[in-house]
């Protein structure tokens, strides 16, 4: 994370979006989701089927669990 007081004007610069940026993002935002075989939707009876791949730990279910 970038604190923006200590942003050189330059640096502002360089980071900020272009307006074109800006424009493809605003097109992007308009087209509709496209799910293929290789990216299907995943519908609630395949999110069922995730499992976790790392392992909750105990530290955290302390903390869950107050």
């Amino acid at each position: 994370m970038v604190n923006a007081n200590i942003m050189t004007p330059d640096l502002i610069k360089e980071l900020a979006f272009t307006k074109e940026d800006l424009d493809k993002l605003a097109k992007a935002r308009m087209k509709p989701i496209v799910f293929d075989e290789d990216c299907p939707e995943v519908t609630p009876e395949r999110a069922l089927k995730f499992r976790r791949v790392n392992p909750k730990t105990e530290r955290e279910e302390r903390l869950r669990n107050g």
